[in-house]
C-alpha cells in the first residue's frame, strides 16, 4: 500500500504538471473504486488548479471553482503523468487532460482507492478526513501529543503509532523502521513506553519519514512515482521484509512475527 512518503513523493511529482493549469477534459473509464466516482467529475474540465496538497495518505487538488478532489491509492494506485497519445492501460481508470498534451491517469487495479469531488466548503472537514491526527512532519506532532495517546494504553506500541487517530501516515514499513531506530521492540506495551523513547521514536519516525522521501518512496510491490519510476527507499530498510537477515547494526538475525494481523519485523538485540 502506498503510503506518507509515497503520497507525497506522488505530490511533489504531479503539482507542477498541475498548478495553475486547467483541465483541458476528465474521463472516468471506471466508477466502481472504493467509493464510485461520481458524475460530477467529468463536469471539472476547464476549471483550474490552485493547489496540491496532502493530508496523511490522501492527495487534495483544489480548484478555481467547483471545491476540491480528494484522492487516495489505495492498495495499489497511482497516479501518473503520460503522453495523451501513450496506451492506455487496462486499469487506468480516471483520465484528466492536461495542456501540452499531457494526462494524469489514476491506475488502480485492486479498485481499493477513491476519487472523489468535494464541491463545496473545506475539504479537510470531510468524514474521511476530519478524524485524522496531526501530520508526523509538523510541529503539531510530538512526544507530549505521543505520550498523551500511550500513557494508558495497552495496546502494542506498533499498532498505537499506526493509528490514523493519534498521527497520521505511519503505515507498517516506516512503524517497524521507526522502532527499530528508535530501539523499542513493536509489541511493547504503549504505557510502558517511557517519555525519553517517545522522544527518540518521535525523532526516528520523521527521520525515517524524511529520509524516504528524499529516496521517492518504498518499492515493495506496486509503487512507482508520477513519472513511471519505482522508489529507492527499500535498498535502506534496516527490518522491514528482512526475516532471517542479518541485523545491519549487531548482524543477529533479523525477527518476524504478525502483530495485528500485519507483518512484523525487529531486531531482538537492538530493540529492547
Amino acid at each position: 500500500m502506498p503510503e506518507l512518503p509515497e503520497v507525497e513523493t506522488t505530490r511533489r511529482g504531479i503539482e507542477p504538471h498541475l498548478l495553475d493549469r486547467a483541465f483541458t477534459s476528465i474521463q472516468v473509464r471506471e466508477t466502481r473504486l472504493r467509493h464510485p466516482v461520481p458524475e460530477t467529475i467529468e463536469q471539472l474540465a476547464g476549471h483550474r488548479t490552485t493547489a496540491v496538497r496532502r493530508r496523511g495518505k490522501y492527495l487534495i487538488v483544489d480548484l478555481d471553482r467547483g471545491g476540491s478532489l480528494i484522492i487516495h491509492l489505495g492498495m495499489s494506485g497511482s497516479l501518473r503523468i503520460a503522453g495523451e497519445g501513450d496506451e492506455l492501460r487496462k486499469h487506468d481508470h480516471v483520465i484528466f487532460g492536461l495542456p501540452g498534451g499531457l494526462q494524469l491517469r489514476y491506475h488502480d487495479p485492486r479498485r481499493f482507492g477513491l476519487v472523489l469531488h468535494v464541491a463545496a466548503g473545506d475539504p479537510l472537514e470531510h468524514p474521511l478526513l476530519r478524524s485524522l491526527g496531526p501530520e508526523p512532519l509538523s510541529d503539531a506532532f510530538d512526544a507530549s501529543v505521543l505520550h498523551a495517546a500511550c500513557r494508558r494504553r495497552s495496546a502494542p506500541i506498533k499498532q498505537v503509532i499506526m493509528d490514523a487517530s493519534v498521527v497520521v501516515g505511519v503505515g507498517n514499513i516506516y512503524a517497524s523502521e521507526s522502532l527499530f531506530h528508535a530501539g523499542i521492540r513493536p509489541r511493547t506495551a504503549a504505557r510502558r513506553v517511557s517519555r525519553p523513547r517517545l522522544d527518540r521514536l518521535v525523532e526516528a519516525i520523521r527521520k525515517v519519514l524524511a529520509a524516504s522521501i528524499e529516496q521517492g518512496g518504498t518499492t515493495l510491490r506496486d509503487f512507482v512515482n508520477s513519472d513511471g519510476e519505482p522508489g529507492y527507499f527499500r535498498q535502506k530498510l534496516y527490518v522491514y521484509e528482512r526475516a532471517g537477515d542479518p541485523c545491519r547494526n549487531c548482524g543477529a538475525p533479523i525477527r518476524h512475527a504478525v502483530l495485528g494481523q500485519r507483518a512484523t519485523y525487529w531486531c531482538a538485540n537492538c530493540q529492547r
